[in-house]
């Protein structure tokens, strides 16, 4: 077998590799922790997957619109999302992006919310509502999610759906080292949590792609515009994300320094490391 680059921790995870809209009959090629594989649907419309080196077939699994994969023996089984089941939500796939940047590095940027202004300004932040208030940060699931509770951050507009600013709550899960969620106020109704998963796929150590999905509750806007609403954001990150030096994520201390905004983080990084992670970091 030709050697795997990866740690053991990463090859027993699933990992997304595409929506199941793009599944063809023709074979489609991708990268995953440096491995070249094929994927599609076979002659009875079920989706497959093959490591072309090693030429075998691959584990998949369709979960939460996605196809899932596995390089390694899996581990455990794919997060659940319990509000993909509700049945007045919908469930929105904003497409896939190429990253030129580490798989932990997309993640972290997605549990940050001090850019909101800078990045996002006038849609999930504007000056001069700039400061991150204290969250909490917990442990889930014996260890194996971490948490960040209790944020808050003023949006000028925090869903395609809102009609004014918003003061919203946020909830941040990792519940793998390249599976995220944010659970956010729902303009529609504030009682319950808009959901916005981010499945990234280590292609290298240094190039991912992000697939984000929403399940939201919103049953007035077009479709078209939820995608391009959410698609806006994540182009805007891009930009930093592939600016950012190193491309992978550093792991030791001291390396960055980081802020009281910086608590998931430091809270993420520290994770990876209790866990074994150093694919797309620097450890």
């Amino acid at each position: 077998m030709t050697q795997i680059t990866a740690d053991e921790t990463i090859l027993s995870d699933w990992h997304v590799i595409s929506p199941l809209s793009h599944l063809r009959t023709t074979p489609t090629d991708t990268m995953l922790l440096d491995r070249h594989i094929t994927f599609g649907l076979d002659a009875r419309d079920n989706p497959f997957a093959c490591d072309v080196a090693d030429r075998r077939a691959l584990p998949v699994r369709a979960r939460h619109d996605c196809l899932w994969t596995c390089l390694g023996t899996p581990a455990g089984d794919i997060p659940a999302i319990d509000e993909a089941l509700e049945p007045d939500r919908r469930l929105v796939d904003c497409g896939v992006f190429t990253v030129r940047t580490s798989a932990p590095r997309i993640v972290e940027n997605f549990l940050d919310m001090a850019h909101f202004p800078f990045v996002h300004t006038n849609i999930l932040g504007a000056e001069p509502n700039t400061e991150v208030a204290r969250y909490t940060i917990e442990l889930r699931d014996d260890g194996k999610e971490v948490w960040a509770t209790d944020c808050h951050f003023f949006q000028p507009q925090a869903a395609l759906s809102a009609t004014d600013g918003l003061d919203t709550e946020y909830l941040y899960r990792v519940a793998g080292p390249f599976v995220t969620l944010l659970y956010k106020t729902c303009p529609a109704q504030p009682g319950r949590f808009d959901v916005i998963a981010l499945f990234v796929q280590p292609m290298t150590q240094e190039c991912s792609r992000a697939h984000p999905v929403m399940f939201l509750v919103d049953d007035v806007s077009p479709q078209a515009n939820l995608i391009e609403f959410q698609q806006t954001i994540f182009l805007q990150d891009r930009i930093i994300l592939e600016n950012q030096r190193p491309r992978r994520l550093p792991l030791s201390a001291g390396a960055e320094i980081p802020t009281m905004a910086d608590r998931m983080s430091v809270a993420y990084r520290r994770w990876l490391r209790d866990r074994g992670v150093s694919y797309g970091t620097t450890a």
